[in-house]
C-alpha cells in the first residue's frame, strides 16, 4: 500500500475483535491516503490537480491542509523542502509521515496506549511492546540492507530515515532544482512524532552534509547520518536513544 510495506502492531487492551477492527480501519485510512495523494494514480486528487482538472480552490480539505503544511515546512527549513518541482506537485515527502501520525492517532482515539505503526521504514511508536519494554528499531546499513548498524530503544516518538540506498536518487535540491549532489547516503531522525521527524529528515537530507547540523539545532530532535565513505555523524543527544 502506498508503494511500500506497512506494519501495524497493537498490544491488545481490548477484545481481539475490537483490536482487529481498529487495525482494519487504520489500513482503510492508508488506502484512502494512497488514493487521494498518490502522484502515480491518474485519478488521485494530486494527479487531477497536476492535470489541471482541479484547482487549489476545488481540492478537498485534506489536500488543502497538506499543501498548507508543505508551505509551513518550506518556511521552517529555509526552502529545503518544496512539494513543487517544475510546476508539478508531489507531496509524498510529507504525506507518509502525516499518514502514519494520523493512523496512530486513530488507535489512540480507540483507547489503545501501546502500539507501533510503520510505513516504508518510518515509525510512530507509543507506549511499550508486548514484553512491556520499549520498542526496538534498527537503523540499516546503507551498504548492506541485511545489516543493522544501530538499534534504538524508543517510546512515544517517531523515527524517520531519508536516503537513496533503497529507491536510488529521488531527492533533489529545491534551491537549485537539480538532483542532489551529496556524500550522504542516509539520515535518520528521531522526533516527538513521526510527522515532525519525517518532514525534517527529508529537508535535512536535501541539505547534504549540513543536514545533521540542522537537526542538531532543532530542539527535541536527534539524528544519525551515514556518508558514502561509511562514516557516521550523529547529534549530541543521539546516544540516549541507543538500546542498551
Amino acid at each position: 500500500m502506498m508503494g511500500m510495506p506497512i506494519t501495524v502492531e497493537v498490544v491488545a487492551q481490548a477484545e481481539a475483535v475490537a483490536t482487529n477492527a481498529a487495525i482494519a480501519d487504520v489500513f482503510l485510512f492508508f488506502d484512502y491516503v494512497d488514493r487521494t495523494f498518490s502522484p502515480y494514480k491518474a485519478d488521485s486528487e494530486i494527479s487531477r490537480l497536476n492535470q489541471g482538472h482541479l484547482t487549489l480552490a476545488t481540492v478537498s480539505n485534506p489536500v488543502r491542509h497538506i499543501l498548507a503544511l508543505a508551505e509551513e515546512t518550506k518556511r521552517d527549513t529555509n526552502g529545503y523542502f518544496d512539494v513543487y518541482r517544475q510546476g508539478v506537485c508531489d507531496p509524498s515527502g510529507l504525506v507518509k509521515g502525516w499518514a502514519i501520525y494520523n493512523a496512530a492517532a486513530m488507535l489512540a482515539e480507540r483507547g489503545f496506549r501501546h502500539y507501533f505503526v510503520e510505513a516504508g521504514g518510518d515509525i510512530q511508536a507509543m507506549g511499550h511492546n508486548e514484553a512491556g519494554e520499549a520498542w526496538r528499531v534498527g537503523i540499516r546499513n546503507p551498504f548492506n540492507m541485511h545489516e543493522i548498524v544501530k538499534v534504538l530503544s524508543i517510546c512515544d516518538c517517531g523515527v524517520a530515515t531519508s536516503g537513496t540506498y533503497v529507491r536510488g536518487q529521488h531527492i533533489y535540491n529545491p534551491k537549485t532544482m537539480t538532483p542532489l549532489n551529496s556524500d550522504v547516503l542516509s539520515l535518520t531522525v528521531i522526533g516527538p512524532n513521526i510527522y515532525e521527524a519525517d518532514r525534517f529528515a527529508t529537508a535535512a537530507f536535501a541539505m547534504g552534509a549540513a543536514g545533521i547540523e540542522f537537526i542538531e539545532r532543532l530542539e527535541g530532535f536527534e539524528g544519525y547520518q551515514i556518508d558514502q565513505h561509511g562514516m557516521a555523524t550523529f547529534t549530541s543527544g543521539f546516544a540516549a536513544w541507543e538500546a542498551r
